[in-house]
């Protein structure tokens, strides 16, 4: 079973390892969303709201499946770091997939029954509603194979080898939105399905590249049967659901207030929903190599904590966190600048549009809090911190985002948004540099220059 050892060499060039191929599948599954915005949109204003309401409650649920693999990265890469057994390690590995199955078939379930009341509270009527009820039933059906793709990849990285991680991902997207135009507008003898032909195009996606990640997994011995497959059952629910479960819900924690905010844009109409639903797409695709680092830091910090090298894990954490400070402001000002093209690019109502090149003119400059924020959480979860990045992801949301937002739109209306999304992003810094110090991830001296050149 061949793995890339992390714990020799520059640490920069440690995290690029697993930082760029991630980048590229980051990128890919991102696109989904703007495809689906893109598609969607050419169809009017109703199908375009629906996705505004429907992204972040699904990427809400997407949590369940990075909290898990966040509980399965750290235990096989600081078992890996510790050198452990191959028996044992195939072992973790077999019960965390095994978790993520049975886990994920009981949330879909769960979304599927519940979905009208949860949009309804959100503030989806009519039209906007039957859209989404149209797309939830195949979206909750891919919601198993997402996880299997998710837990199979946090193995890749895991054990040093992101390529394979980032290919599946790419492979995911590519069939997703290859797809897409056939299923939402219909051609010869496929029907147009409109919204639910974009989820039914994510279902093929997603069954594609589970299929493939588990036939690479088991082909290079990542995944393997073993003897007493039941053996260490419960040390290693411990061992991922220490992580894992306070991990997804600290990746919940942004999209579900993302919906919190969401309900508070739909009070200003759909056009504002619309809007600050492809900004916040058009974000998460601008932010992709500060996801693809926090998805790289994790088994950087893994072997290193686990083969006793803290030094070599705060130089990482160190020189990430520098890394989305350059990084960030170089994206504040191209969204400044491109905010106006990118907005009408992407939604052709002229009101829709302006509000999401509002959002992307202002809240773009302070987008490296959310890169450090979202490493800083990566390296704990990695470190077996998980609380702490719970409580660090909760602050955030539940002291700044959600309440500043609720009263900027009453006082300001979507000017009030934007600002609480910039407070949130700048507090998360403060917070994420106490949390390091707490987790012995940020160095106590004050020679940050030796742990940037390290």
């Amino acid at each position: 079973m061949a793995r890339s050892d992390l714990t020799e060499g520059p640490v920069w060039r440690a995290l690029a390892r697993v930082s760029a191929p991630m980048s590229l599948g980051i990128l890919a599954v991102l696109s989904i969303g703007l495809a689906d915005a893109y598609f969607l949109g050419q169809l009017g204003g109703a199908p375009l709201a629906a996705v505004g309401f429907i992204y972040p409650v699904t990427t809400a649920l997407a949590s369940l499946a990075i909290g898990l693999s966040a509980g399965a990265n750290a235990a096989v890469s600081q078992a890996l770091g510790r050198e452990d057994e191959d028996s044992a390690v195939a072992r973790m590995s077999l019960h965390a997939a095994g978790l993520g199955l049975l886990l994920s078939v009981l949330v879909a379930l769960a979304f599927f029954a519940l979905h009208g009341q949860i949009f309804g509270l959100m503030g989806a009527r009519g039209e906007v509603m039957a859209e989404i009820s149209a797309y939830v039933p195949l979206w909750a059906l891919s919601f198993p194979f997402l996880v299997l793709m998710m837990l199979v990849n946090a193995l890749f990285r895991a054990h040093g080898n992101a390529v394979h991680a980032s290919l599946f991902m790419i492979l995911a997207a590519a069939v997703n939105i290859a797809l897409n135009p056939l299923f939402i507008f219909g051609w010869g003898p496929v029907p147009a399905m409109e919204t639910g032909g974009a989820a039914l195009a994510t279902l093929a996606g997603r069954l594609a590249a589970a299929a493939g990640a588990i036939a690479f997994a088991v082909h290079a011995g990542y995944l393997r049967l073993c003897g007493r497959i039941w053996q260490d059952l419960g040390r290693s629910l411990r061992e991922i659901t220490r992580v894992g479960a306070p991990a997804a819900f600290s990746n919940a924690i942004n999209p579900a207030g993302m919906a919190l905010v969401t309900a508070a844009v739909a009070t200003l109409g759909d056009a504002a929903v619309a809007g600050f639903g492809a900004a916040t797409r058009v974000q998460s695709l601008a932010i992709v190599v500060l996801l693809a680092l926090s998805a790289g830091i994790g088994p950087v910090v893994g072997q290193n904590w686990g083969a006793g090298k803290e030094t070599r894990a705060q130089s990482a954490v160190v020189q990430a966190w520098a890394f989305c400070l350059v990084y960030g402001l170089a994206l504040g000002a191209v969204l400044s600048l491109g905010g106006g093209w990118i907005a009408s690019a992407i939604a052709e109502d002229a009101e829709a549009a302006d509000y999401t090149r509002r959002y992307l003119q202002i809240v773009g400059w302070s987008l490296f809090g959310y890169g450090i924020l979202v490493t800083a959480n990566a390296a704990m979860n990695a470190r077996s911190k998980a609380l702490h990045s719970m409580g660090l992801s909760l602050g955030r949301i539940t002291l700044v985002y959600v309440p500043l937002a609720w009263l900027g739109v009453w006082t300001f209306g979507y000017g009030g948004i934007l600002a609480a999304a910039v407070a949130a992003n700048l507090g998360a810094v403060a917070g994420a540099v106490w949390a390091a110090r707490r987790t012995g991830l940020w160095p106590q001296d004050t020679r940050i220059t030796r742990h940037i050149a390290a």
